[in-house]
């Protein structure tokens, strides 16, 4: 497929897909998929409205029965085939996500994809390996077994970040478990999302097991986390967005599972490998443009590297190279947008009011004649100075941003990195395995990397604490969001009276 291929063309049909096939929307309301690199429109579709969700919601419990009871091994033969469908798909998958959010083609390829693609190969394997407690006798007289039983319709909406890899976290471990799903994508980004689901019906997976509703979050993705048909919503996406889907999802008492914002510290003790250290740090400010919830977003470097650490860093963000994401010489994209580009130029601005930008702040100049000089391009921007009550500390920007602090005290390095409402990830980086030992313990993040940051398996999970949520993507324990646990008890005695009847019929019994 080409770089650039006709998304037009591609779905023509529509942009939602609802008991295996595409289908157009009912909201009225239409929709641009913009290539952010160039602001150009690559589709033009209808939004899914209200009744769009209850006809996704309506396959999906259809669909529930008979995928709930296929036996594991049956839900891992569809599972593994799906992987290798995925990767028939590859150069298709990596080609959109490249056009319809702007990320470097190498990221697509040698992350995104393949970790999709991986994903779907372990939750393969993993669907046939539920656990329940063994049999036991607990009472004497009975003998308990426990089942982990699907849920039924999961509604799961995704952000725009990572289209792929969400629909991949979302959907896999759902239809692992038995149940069945309604996803919904970010508006602007469902591109990856529809041809997932289009690789899963070529994989045999069967029809409403898996549908895509591509609406807004307002109308579509509240009336999804909303739907009396849906068991479970999972979310991800901002904190403030994920109180509202608590929320709505509490008024139907149905099971939450949210992966909310983050604010990752990026912790430097003084024995660190200094170059290690600012390779880490500029790899993991800039990922993906910067736009990930575990992105390192605050540095807190010991003082006696601190001066070199700056130096460094700034040196290193002003060799990376933006551009074409369809270049594989490119470093880094443009942003998801000119609103998300503008939102962090805002962010920095009004930093420097209080702070120092050392490198970047502003978008760069390709010059007039250059299809790139109307993306939505900011260059790496490293900010020291700031007070750590500061916004620029405290909130979540989004883009590629990375503030640094200096600290003395190893108690003071810990402190600083739990000062935000957010703990989804962090990093320490240290020579000495008990610095890093306690660091690992008393960071109060999901998850918390050692000399390295960003590097996911799908073997462990990912989800977060305090306001950046509760559950996990990935791994054996996301059974846990997709799964009820049910206690069988069997009498054993064949007794018609039982002793404690004697609480009913006293000596009559």
């Amino acid at each position: 497929m080409d770089q650039r291929f006709d998304v037009t063309e591609r779905f023509a049909e529509g942009a939602q897909f609802i008991a295996g096939r595409l289908c157009g929307g009912t909201s009225g309301r239409m929709q641009d998929v913009v290539d952010p690199a160039t602001g150009e429109t690559v589709l033009h579709y209808e939004l899914a409205g209200t009744g769009d969700v209850d006809a996704a919601v309506a396959a999906a419990r259809e669909a529930f029965p008979g995928w709930s009871r296929a036996t594991p091994g049956e839900r891992s033969d569809t599972l593994h085939r799906f992987a290798a469908a995925l990767a028939e798909d590859a150069e298709d998958l990596a080609a959109a996500e490249s056009l319809n959010c702007g990320k470097p083609i190498r990221l697509s390829k040698e992350f995104d994809v393949p970790g999709s693609i991986d994903n779907a190969a372990f939750f393969a394997g993993a669907a046939r390996h539920l656990e329940g407690k063994a049999a036991g006798e607990y009472s004497g007289d009975h003998t308990s077994v426990i089942r982990r039983e699907p849920i039924g319709v999961v509604g799961s909406v995704a952000p725009w970040n990572y289209p792929l890899q969400m629909a991949a976290w979302k959907v896999l471990p759902a239809v692992a478990a038995g149940n069945t799903i309604v996803l919904k994508p970010a508006e602007i980004t469902p591109l990856t999302s529809l041809l997932f689901a289009q690789a899963a019906q070529r994989a045999g997976l069967p029809d409403g097991v898996l549908n895509i509703v591509s609406g807004a979050g307002r109308d579509a993705g509240e009336h999804l986390v909303g739907h009396a048909g849906v068991a479970m919503t999972s979310f991800t996406g901002s904190t403030g967005v994920g109180r509202r889907v608590a929320e709505i999802a509490t008024g139907t008492v149905k099971r939450i599972h949210l992966e909310l914002g983050g604010k990752a510290p990026f912790v430097v003790f003084d024995d660190a490998d200094l170059e290690a250290a600012v390779h880490g740090a500029v790899a993991g400010a800039l990922i993906n443009t910067g736009q990930d919830c575990t992105a390192a977003t605050r540095a807190y470097v010991q003082r006696p590297l601190y001066d070199a650490f700056v130096s460094g860093v700034a040196d290193l963000m002003a060799t990376v190279r933006l551009g074409d994401p369809f270049d594989p010489s490119t470093d880094l994209g443009p942003l998801i947008s000119h609103a998300q580009r503008d939102r962090v130029a805002g962010f920095v601005e009004r930093a420097r009011g209080y702070a120092t930008v050392v490198t970047g702040g502003g978008a760069p100049d390709f010059g007039s004649g250059s299809a790139l000089s109307k993306g939505a391009y900011y260059r790496p921007t490293l900010i020291a100075g700031a007070a750590q009550d500061s916004e620029i500390v405290q909130s979540e920007i989004f883009g590629p941003v990375l503030a640094v602090l200096p600290f003395d005290s190893d108690d003071e390095g810990i402190a600083l990195a739990n000062d935000t409402p957010y703990g989804l990830a962090a990093s320490a980086w240290s020579r000495d395995v008990y610095r890093t030992g306690r660091a690992t313990r008393e960071i109060n993040a999901g998850c918390v990397w050692v000399n390295d940051h960003i590097p996911i398996i799908s073997e462990m999970p990912h989800g977060g604490a305090k306001a950046s949520g509760f559950g996990k993507d990935m791994s054996a324990y996301s059974f846990e969001e997709y799964t009820q646990v049910k206690h069988v008890m069997y009498d054993n005695t064949a007794v018609a009276r039982k002793d404690w009847h004697r609480t009913i019929f006293g000596d009559r019994g």
